[in-house]
């Protein structure tokens, strides 16, 4: 390898491509509800089978004993297919209130532990958060009375069920059974999501009332947060003397119930804590405008340059890994290591041009804009760098992921009295956010 593709293979491990991806979603893309785009996580695979494994071969041959295999595992995957069908409208309904109170929603994915709505700001007041945060375990709730409800009324002999259950669920159908296991599923769901553990919905509701009792939104976040954390801590230590369950026959459960614990505390534990260092991260940036922390030196190139005049003359040797293009001294697009993806030999025919991102597709910041704006718009699109524009549509700098990261680095003892108590040590924190 010549040491001119070898400084290109070190610069693309350092660059990403300015264009914001096709779908910031990850996962299977299905479409979109009411606007928002719904995606699959491919871990919901294994969800999936799971939970059809566990009805089709454990509950239902139990309610079930005389219904033929093919019986069970029909409703066993229609139970399964509904059950997530329930979680994506819980999601749909924060997505729905966020839209309606004017907060932008990125879309739904549904993943190994559920769904999350990606809801692009935080509330800006402690009524919205509360809305936002209450509908999703109201509409959980209401799934389950209403499945139970119109289940308990397709059982043959429904007065026994709250003293035979079993007895009851063997003389109903296919239809009823799957009722009455998909309501008290929701119904557990909405009553987890309550628990008041940040970022959990019933966190969300402690932040809005602690919130609307200090009026300061990142202390009521540190609150909720670390009762988030004590709460996965709880889940998980109980997980684990489930899994043991002969050694600790006081707790019982099983295994696969206690890993299940594990794991949901695992994921509760570490999302209040990336939830508090996101809460940090805004109250260190808030205020601080984009002028402040944005490259105002930087090589530029014209739009007629060739791509190999480009990449000898100025991606080679250099330190910035996208430049901006210029057409007669206008804003004309960026272009990265990432967009010279034409064959070498086109290289001295094809010009900057023709490979750059064009200007209407850069994603840009105003100078004055707060740079906790920045850092959910560098999120958000999933970019590197943002094109810092005037109000005339002049570029006046670029700002970098890695821009912020050293301002942190050295304002990072700085921060509001609000904020926590700790200063980012990681540049991959930023990446989290």
């Amino acid at each position: 390898m010549s040491s001119e593709q070898s400084e290109m293979t070190a610069a693309a491990r350092r660059s990403r491509r300015a264009q914001p991806a096709k779908t910031a979603l990850g996962g299977l893309h299905l479409g979109r509800l009411f606007g928002v785009e719904i995606s699959l996580d491919f871990t919901l695979i294994i969800v999936f089978i799971l939970v059809a494994t566990s009805l089709g071969e454990g509950t239902l041959p139990r309610w079930h004993p005389d219904w033929s295999a093919s019986l069970r595992w029909t409703v066993a995957i229609g139970a399964a297919i509904l059950f997530f069908a329930s979680i994506l409208l819980h999601e749909l309904s924060h997505a729905v209130v966020a839209k309606a109170q004017g907060t932008p929603v990125r879309g739904i994915t549904l993943f190994m532990l559920g769904g999350v709505a990606q809801i692009e700001k935080e509330p800006s007041t402690p009524g919205r958060e509360l809305a936002m945060a209450i509908v999703g375990p109201v509409t959980s709730i209401v799934i389950g009375v209403v499945c139970t409800a119109i289940g308990s009324h397709l059982v043959p002999h429904a007065e026994t069920l709250p003293h035979d259950a079993a007895g009851a669920l063997r003389g109903a159908g296919p239809g009823a059974t799957l009722l009455l296991w998909l309501g008290p599923i929701n119904l557990i769901l909405g009553v987890f999501n309550l628990i008041p553990g940040f970022p959990l919905d019933g966190g969300r509701v402690l932040r809005a009332i602690l919130w609307a009792i200090t009026k300061d939104a990142a202390r009521a976040s540190r609150w909720a947060a670390f009762i988030g954390q004590l709460f996965g801590w709880l889940l998980t230590a109980l997980g684990v003397l489930m899994a043991f369950g002969s050694a600790f026959p006081i707790v019982g459960g099983g295994f696969v119930q206690g890993i299940w614990f594990v794991l949901l505390g695992f994921y509760l534990s570490s999302a209040a804590r990336a939830s508090v260092e996101r809460v940090w991260l805004h109250g260190a940036l808030e205020g601080i405008p984009v002028r402040a922390l944005m490259l105002a030196r930087f090589d530029a190139v014209d739009t007629s340059l060739s791509v190999e005049e480009f990449v000898n003359q100025h991606l080679l040797g250099s330190d910035q890994s996208c430049f901006p293009v210029t057409s007669g001294g206008r804003f004309a697009g960026l272009v990265a290591l990432p967009d010279v993806r034409v064959a070498r030999g086109e290289w001295q025919v094809r010009d900057v041009g023709s490979i750059m991102t064009p200007a209407d597709r850069v994603p840009k910041i105003a100078p004055d804009a707060s740079a906790a704006d920045a850092l959910d718009e560098l999120a958000q699109r999933n970019v590197d760098q943002l094109a810092v524009v005037d109000r005339d549509g002049v570029l006046v700098g670029l700002l970098r992921r890695r821009d912020i990261v050293q301002w942190l680095s050295l304002h990072g003892e700085e921060r509001p009295p609000s904020g926590p108590r700790r200063p980012l040590s990681r540049t991959s924190s930023l990446r989290e956010v």
